[in-house]
């Protein structure tokens, strides 16, 4: 039988909103974090109106967090001229997380890809508020992330960081509850694995994501 004081909540970025069903979905089912793409070579590419207009259907709710590949000061100051953002998740070097961090007063994330364990970063190496663990590009692909590429799952196994952290990489309603088992991920990221295409969420996917990533329950 499950206790519910066995019952430890996950963290739960939906990523790449382009459209009101999705973003609406992220709101009903309680996703904790909402991301919009400021990328455009990503097929979730969104215009920083279209995340103002997106973003303004509903105050309060999850928080909006926007990413951006290799970002200039400008790139990211022109989206906040828009849109209020809670947290700039971002594809950038130590040093541009530190600069970005002064610059905006807001937390900053930092993708970072690995393949194997000895990839992992170290406490030492900490320089974001919060690091998402997901798998290196494909090699044809010129998008660092959201490829739909599953991370193995076994270089995280064991591993207990004692910094916020955040699994991300082909996670979908059918697979997240074994990625949060074997991983022990405090929260998870997804995007593509609630899509019906690229850029378009299912709400119906949004929903059996949160619901089977929501918990991590233990038999007792």
């Amino acid at each position: 039988m499950i206790q519910p004081s066995s019952l430890t909540r996950r963290g739960i970025k939906i990523c790449g909103l382009t459209e009101e069903a999705g973003f609406d979905a992220c709101v009903e089912h309680q996703a904790d974090w909402v991301g919009f793409v400021f990328f455009d070579r990503s097929p979730r590419n969104v215009a920083p109106q279209r995340a103002q207009t997106l973003s303004l259907r509903h105050a309060g709710g999850p928080e909006r967090v926007g990413l951006f590949v290799h970002p200039e000061n400008d790139d990211i100051a022109r989206v906040l001229d828009y849109v209020s953002l809670d947290v700039l998740q971002v594809y950038a070097s130590p040093a541009r997380v530190s600069e970005i961090q002064q610059c905006f007063g807001l937390p900053v994330w930092l993708s970072y890809a690995v393949t194997r364990r000895s990839d992992l970063p170290e406490a030492e190496m900490l320089f974001a508020d919060r690091l998402l663990i997901e798998p290196k590009p494909p090699a044809q692909s010129d998008r660092p992330g959201g490829n739909a590429v599953m991370l193995d799952w076994s270089v995280l196994t064991g591993w207990t960081p004692d910094f916020e952290w955040m699994l991300a990489g082909g996670l979908t309603p059918h697979n997240v509850a074994q990625a949060i088992g074997q991983t022990g991920a405090p929260a998870v990221d997804v995007s593509s694995g609630v899509e019906v295409s690229p850029g378009q969420k299912s709400p119906e996917a949004i929903k059996a994501f949160i619901r089977n990533a929501r918990y991590d329950a233990f038999s007792v």
